[in-house]
């Protein structure tokens, strides 16, 4: 789980504008928002789920074949 640390830049009457993040804790949300779109994409398509272990089996088998 990502921990943040944001720093806020507020108004005259101090509400809450913008954020200030660190760029790795940037890079870590937008990676994780990759993630789930590839997610959400994936449940859209209906195609059938594979098991991980057989998946890696097929990759690794895919990869001696070349």
């Amino acid at each position: 789980m990502l921990t943040l640390s944001p720093k806020y830049i507020t108004d005259n009457k101090g509400k809450k504008i913008s954020v200030v993040l660190p760029i790795k804790d940037f890079n870590a949300i937008i990676e994780d928002l990759e993630d789930i779109r590839l997610y959400d994409e994936a449940k859209k398509s209906n195609e059938p789920s594979v098991p991980i272990d057989q998946a890696f089996k097929m990759i690794e088998a895919k990869r001696k074949s070349k």
